[in-house]
């Protein structure tokens, strides 16, 4: 059984993959909201600000084979609206936040035979996007830090390798699907037209962290239905 620790376990793609992963895992969840329904999951729960909490207070297992990455921020204001704050908030939680953990859990990660990361970067990395100057800008940083890391732990034998969703019906996108019109019409910008689920990150996720990906490191996957890489 491995040991998966996963950051914002709380709602959204991080709770879709605490779901999947505790069925045959030992999950470590870590997330500044509690959601009642993680109680009905068998994980250790810990409620947690991961940018100003304290990782020390958790009693991590001496071997940890796999590290989720899963906060993450939507903030679409044109770019004369966007402040300095807005960018310096959206690099914490993205950024900043993942190296924060991985550092913590490095000593941890290399003790295991088989260790895995997964961050989470989007399509808008990719693809210019209207409005999205602040979040494009720390989800390629995202990247950046996926590719870096993978080349410096591969004599670890430690993968690191970063999932690129499209708008993914979650809590935090709730205000961009929050009618039927809206949800029509975000379906439709993609080839496959309709907006991803939760579910579907989580279970390449797993894929990511399990040994059938054993030969995949340094790679950033888009699930965008098509988006970021063909247009109809």
């Amino acid at each position: 059984m491995k040991n998966i620790i996963i950051m914002g376990c709380g709602q959204g793609i991080g709770f879709a993959t605490a779901k999947i992963l505790s069925e045959n895992n030992n999950v470590i969840g870590i997330s500044r909201t509690h959601n009642p329904e993680l109680e009905k999951l068998n994980i250790e729960f810990h409620q947690l600000d991961i940018l100003n909490g304290n990782l020390d207070d958790i009693n991590f297992p001496e071997v940890v084979d796999g590290l989720v990455y899963a906060p993450g921020s939507i903030n679409l204001k044109p770019f004369n609206r966007l402040t300095e704050d807005d960018f310096k908030n959206d690099f914490e939680i993205n950024v900043l936040g993942a190296v924060k953990c991985i550092q913590k859990l490095l000593p941890n990660l290399k003790k295991s035979e088989s260790a895995s990361i997964v961050l989470f970067s989007s399509v808008a990395a990719k693809l210019g996007m209207p409005f999205h100057a602040s979040i494009s800008t720390s989800k390629n940083a995202v990247e950046g830090l996926t590719k870096s890391l993978a080349a410096e732990f591969s004599a670890q034998k430690i993968r690191v390798n970063a999932i690129a969703p499209s708008l993914t019906d979650t809590h935090l996108a709730s205000q961009l699907l929050s009618t039927p019109e809206k949800r029509e019409a975000s379906g439709k910008r993609h080839p496959l037209q309709r907006v991803g689920n939760a579910e579907e990150m989580a279970k390449i996720t797993e894929f990511l962290l399990s040994a059938d990906s054993s030969w995949i490191t340094g790679q950033i996957i888009g699930i965008d239905g098509g988006m970021g890489s063909i247009k109809l």
